[in-house]
């Protein structure tokens, strides 16, 4: 992981309001620490994961790293990528993939810096930091210049998941990740969550799933109407309490 990873010491959500008349969300994420977001569609999960991108601004409150020479804000998605956080999209064909480029194209992309020398692209290190996250994510493509419409859905969602780790980020957003992926793919992918946080890395996973939810993560945050109505971890996280939860019902 990056420098800036490893002086990272959690994400502080301060008083954050993600919707008109909602009450503001305080909460920390920690380093190595899975979050679960869950809820109905439309009841604020989605917006509250892309504020903390830097996608889409609060209506109030703010973001910000825990830093050893303090707080640094989060204001948009180019502070956030710089500050050290990726953002996995929900629809990769419509926000995720590049359809006319190809497979090493689609990952190399958000870190062309990292491939210059002298001012020109090298072919060379492009090609050296795909196959190592080829190799660590299993990605199964006939060649890197092929193009990535003719990978199945679960190794193009991969190909978005390397581009994303190659940033070297201190926290990963991921927005129902194993959506339209198959089994196989699906436990590759959890694998990989885990071991990333075993590293250190914050995860944050907004889930349709609440299987995946309960597999993966050490608490849960469950919205209701643009709120954090439940902060559930430990014993507590079984199916029957959060969809209580989300429901507004005591479980």
């Amino acid at each position: 992981m990056a420098d800036r990873a490893s002086d990272f010491r959690g994400l502080i959500v301060h008083d954050l309001v993600i919707a008109p008349g909602a009450s503001p969300i305080a909460k920390r994420i920690a380093p190595g620490e899975i979050v679960g977001l869950a809820g109905l569609d439309g009841h604020g999960q989605e917006p509250f994961l892309k504020m903390l991108a830097g996608l889409d601004p609060p209506l109030g409150g703010s973001i910000a790293l825990d830093l050893p020479a303090g707080p640094r804000q989060i204001t948009g998605f180019r502070k956030a990528v710089s500050s050290g956080i990726a953002y996995l999209p929900r629809d990769r064909r419509a926000s995720g993939i590049f359809p006319t480029q190809s497979v090493l194209d689609n990952f190399a992309i958000s870190t062309l810096a990292r491939d210059t020398r002298l001012g020109l692209i090298s072919p060379a290190a492009r090609r050296a930091r795909y196959e190592s996250y080829r190799e660590k994510l299993s990605i199964v493509a006939p060649r890197p210049d092929a193009p990535i419409t003719t990978l199945s859905g679960g190794n193009q969602q991969k190909v978005l998941l390397a581009r994303a780790l190659a940033l070297q980020p201190a926290i990963l957003l991921l927005n129902d990740p194993t959506r339209g992926v198959d089994v196989a793919t699906r436990h590759v992918l959890y694998d990989v969550f885990r071991g990333l946080a075993g590293d250190g890395m914050a995860l944050v996973i907004l889930s349709s799933e609440i299987e995946e939810i309960l597999l993966l993560c050490h608490r849960v945050l469950v919205f209701r109407e643009n709120e954090v109505a439940a902060e559930i971890a430990g014993e507590e996280m079984n199916t029957e309490t959060v969809i209580a939860a989300m429901f507004g019902r005591a479980a």
